[in-house]
């Protein structure tokens, strides 16, 4: 029988991942606060219905929302999902959290005899809907087997970090360190470079075959250049998940500088109003300190 799947949270990564396992004939349900996507989902062959209805009956559920605190509330929330599933069901959390976060559900989750995986996801929103994403897994045996299908179908690489959760979304961290400073970084060196006369043009085309290239710089700059601010990944996400990186790092005793430079240009793009923009859009920061304008900017 094809396992019983349901995805909690169909934004743009969730809605890939929901796709991709329909694709691989998994019977997939959708849940979302918005009843938009749900109702293009099942338009697309997926499922819906009442989660006290839908629970016992699923195998596995996948959770693709903001924070933590969405997590909690999926979960064990007024009409959390876990008291309601099977022994043995598993739990495949996405979203980026704290690794101390990441434990706490795993215990919880434990408690009702439901294995949990510790599963941060990378690749944007184009992987997710090719099931070409990069996960950044850890739980415990039990997990990875009860998932196999789900990962098979949503991941290109799943990395087994651990056999515990925790592992997992401290990698989530660390990557999560380096994209936002990327991101960041990107946006500094494009508007530098047009109060030199380099055009945002010229700076992909030059950029992109150097050394100083990166994938983020790759996938981010052209936004720029079209002067299009479409949200893929949003500026608010970033001081949430550069957040975790610093409350991770101080509770190592780490001190990350860089990535609290970078934090403070995120914070003042949402204080623009550009929190719903596209996360290339923290080069409007720099922008305006120095009177730039930027590609068909619309702002």
């Amino acid at each position: 029988m094809s396992m019983n799947a349901g995805i909690f949270g169909l934004g743009s990564m969730g809605y890939g991942m929901a796709q991709s396992c329909l694709r691989a004939g998994l019977n997939v349900h959708g849940f979302d606060v918005m009843p938009d996507p749900v109702t293009r989902f099942v338009s697309e062959g997926g499922k819906h219905g009442r989660i006290a209805d839908v629970a016992p009956a699923l195998d596995a559920i996948v959770v693709v929302v903001l924070n933590a605190a969405q997590v909690e509330s999926v979960l064990f929330g007024a009409e959390g999902v876990v008291p309601q599933l099977r022994e043995n069901a598993v739990v495949m959390a996405c979203a980026t959290v704290p690794p101390e976060f990441a434990k706490d559900m795993e215990r919880k989750c434990n408690a009702y005899g439901v294995h949990y995986l510790d599963a941060p996801i990378s690749g944007g929103a184009v992987k997710a809907a090719k099931g070409q994403l990069s996960i950044m897994a850890s739980g415990s045996a039990a997990a990875f087997t009860a998932l196999s299908p789900v990962l098979d179908a949503t991941a290109e690489t799943v990395f087994r970090l651990s056999d515990a959760a925790g592992a997992g979304s401290a990698m989530k961290a660390v990557n999560q360190l380096l994209a936002g400073v990327h991101i960041a970084a990107m946006a500094e060196a494009l508007t530098f470079g047009m109060t030199q006369g380099i055009t945002p043009a010229t700076f992909i085309e030059v950029i992109t075959k150097c050394a100083g290239n990166s994938w983020m710089l790759e996938n981010r700059a052209p936004h720029i250049v079209a002067g299009d601010y479409t949200p893929q990944s949003q500026v608010n996400i970033w001081p949430k998940d550069l957040g975790i990186v610093l409350e991770t790092a101080k509770a190592s005793g780490f001190h990350a500088p860089i990535t609290e430079t970078a934090l403070a240009q995120y914070q003042r793009a949402v204080e623009m109003g550009l929190g719903g923009e596209d996360d290339a859009a923290v080069a409007k920061v720099y922008a305006q300190n120095v009177g730039l304008d930027l590609p068909d900017d619309q702002s």
